[in-house]
């Protein structure tokens, strides 16, 4: 069962590990080539005097802070500063549009925005007129015309105030609502409370031995569940979290920070191991030595205590030419190395676990805080997501739907009562709208999505509805279809409405004998390039569409690419057309080499 955990909201456990650890470093940074660090007694420090300038601004207990920043030590500061006297904090997407930004703040109601300069701060500022709640606006980074974090750290604590507040504070209070996509295009508020998230750390830390001399990379946005959650467990032990603020540039970071903890996404994992294939396919002769070394890593993992000595002898040789070299792309060895927000393929996971890496997968959602299964260590088996997380219970429901039941379900969608009865059964199981399997021995293997959401190989959720209406809306496009699930960017299969086509040749002076012709005439490629670019101009930046081809078959419910109440079926449109597929993330991949 888990390890007890002492606090009973997210607010009491700094204090309680700076208590255990105020010399131990909590937050790290790259600032000009070297490392900036603070202890967990500044930490403490940074949090009081924020809380306390919090409270003199008329945050109240309930009230909604926001934050719209990259990762930074500044973004946990304002989170554990606010969660601490009980307000409710909203994270925004860096990448968030003025429109998305505008949604999430006038939905929530949010009182304060925390801004990381004066980018963000002009985002707010167009909207700012269509956001009556909103008091203040405070930045990271020093702009004109707006309060500064640093002011706010300089604040003395009121410590009395602050033990009355924080004193007020329970575990059924609610210590977030994130919005995740949803299928009408506008995000949905999925409030939780804090016992969501203290039931994960007290799962996780009965599974995997994390103590205050780890370290973990942060990279993924904070504003998503699945890195704050983590930071949480990173915090209560007492370990060191380095914030990098470009997911881009990881690679770089971690032969520098060498985290010993570390969660990501797929594409991370695909990358290392696409880049390893790649350089061994440089000649024969290294493909052979790299062949053969993960394969003999693959017997000594099967092997375990029971590898012989010549087996071992094997084995030193394979990973002195291959295999280290794989834990160094990583940044070294590791405690815990996890993997969510989308599918990771068996064969990249075995891969590393050839290597001496033990890649722990899991699953989970927003609605679960978002942990629903994971393997560890001592319980694991490729190609599954794991097994539920301990106090908590999934079955299979009606068409193979996992339903999830557990302490860290969602309280419910923000101002959205129908929407949350929708995703929950009567007597409290939680609609995950993926399919799935439960094998004898207790673990999930994810096989199919039921919901319309597209999940990007960096994590990210993308509604591809709303998309695709604003596409079809042009009199150039029939229909759209975004594909992009498991892929690193979106894109698009468009089929052309030929009447408009002929409608549009006609005043560009374009000559043609019949209307598909003009499906491959340059000028219409350009022309519908454009169109699909002008549409892309107001998406965040992961919902934007990177490649696009052009289709003439139809869609019907006899072809199996229309279900009976005429909606998309994406996977056998994307089957159908893969080789164009293939093409378009093919011309995307050539783009960046």
């Amino acid at each position: 069962m888990p390890r007890p955990v002492a606090h009973a909201h997210l607010g009491e456990m700094i204090t309680e590990t700076v208590a255990a650890h105020p010399s131990r470093p909590a937050l790290r940074e790259r600032v000009d080539d070297a490392w900036k660090v603070i202890t967990y007694r500044e930490l403490q420090e940074r949090v009081d005097a924020v809380a306390t300038a919090l409270i003199e601004r008329g945050v109240r207990h309930g009230d909604r802070v926001a934050i719209f920043s990259r990762n930074r030590p500044a973004w946990t500061v304002v989170d554990l500063a606010a969660i601490g006297i009980g307000a409710v904090v909203v994270p925004i997407y860096q990448t968030s549009t003025p429109k998305q930004a505008r949604h999430i703040l006038a939905d929530s109601a949010t009182s304060v925005v925390f801004a990381e300069g004066a980018d963000e701060a002009d985002r707010i500022a167009q909207v700012r007129h269509e956001l009556p709640d909103l008091v203040d606006v405070i930045t990271f980074d020093p702009v004109d015309g707006y309060t500064g974090y640093t002011d706010l750290t300089a604040t003395t604590p009121d410590a009395d105030t602050l033990t009355t507040r924080r004193a007020q504070v329970s575990g059924d209070d609610v210590a977030s609502i994130i919005y995740t996509s949803g299928t009408t295009g506008d995000p949905k508020g999925v409030v939780l409370s804090h016992g969501a998230f203290t039931s994960e750390i007290a799962a996780v830390l009965s599974f995997f031995d994390i103590t205050e001399h780890d370290h973990s990379l942060c990279f993924l946005p904070l504003a998503h569940a699945l890195e704050r959650a983590w930071t949480f467990v990173v915090l209560t032990v007492g370990a060191m979290n380095t914030y990098w603020s470009d997911a881009r540039t990881v690679a770089d970071a971690m032969p520098l920070a060498r985290p010993t903890l570390m969660v990501s996404v797929p594409r991370l994992y695909e990358k290392v191991y696409s880049v390893a294939h790649e350089q061994a396919a440089a000649s024969p002769l290294k493909n052979r030595i790299f062949t053969w070394a993960v394969a003999t890593g693959r017997r000594a993992q099967a092997a375990g205590r029971h590898r012989g000595p010549w087996l071992n002898a094997q084995l030193r040789l394979a990973d002195r030419l291959v295999l280290r070299n794989i834990r160094e792309a990583i940044g070294g060895p590791k405690t815990v190395l996890a993997s969510g927000g989308a599918p990771l393929r068996q064969e990249v996971e075995e891969f590393f676990h050839a290597a001496g890496i033990l890649v722990c997968q899991g699953y989970g959602l927003t609605e679960a805080a978002p942990l629903i299964s994971f393997n560890s260590p001592d319980a694991f088996r490729f190609g599954t997501v794991g097994r539920v997380m301990p106090g908590s219970e999934f079955r299979i429901g009606d068409e193979g739907e996992i339903l999830y039941r557990g302490p860290n379900v969602m309280l419910g969608y923000h101002n959205l009562p129908d929407a949350t009865a929708e995703s929950m059964t009567e007597d409290g199981w939680l609609r995950t709208g993926d399919i799935g399997e439960i094998d004898a021995d207790g673990f999930l293997t994810i096989t199919d999505r039921m919901k319309d959401i597209i999940v990007t190989a960096g994590g990210k959720n993308v509604a591809p509805g709303p998309i695709e209406g604003e596409l079809a809306s042009d009199p150039l496009i029939e229909y759209a279809v975004v594909l992009g699930d498991n892929r690193p960017c979106l894109t698009v299969l468009v089929r052309p409405n030929l009447p408009g086509l002929e409608g549009f040749a006609k005043q560009a002076a374009i000559a043609f004998d019949d209307a598909h012709e003009l499906l491959s005439h340059e000028r219409i490629t350009e022309e519908i390039r454009a169109r699909i670019a002008k549409v892309s101009e107001g998406l965040a930046n992961h919902e934007k569409i990177r490649e696009f081809e052009v289709i003439e078959d139809g869609m019907t419910m006899e072809n199996g690419m229309l279900t009976p109440t005429l909606k998309v079926r994406r996977r056998a449109v994307e089957q159908k057309f893969r080789d164009k597929v293939e093409s378009m993330y093919e011309r995307i991949r050539a783009r960046r080499k």
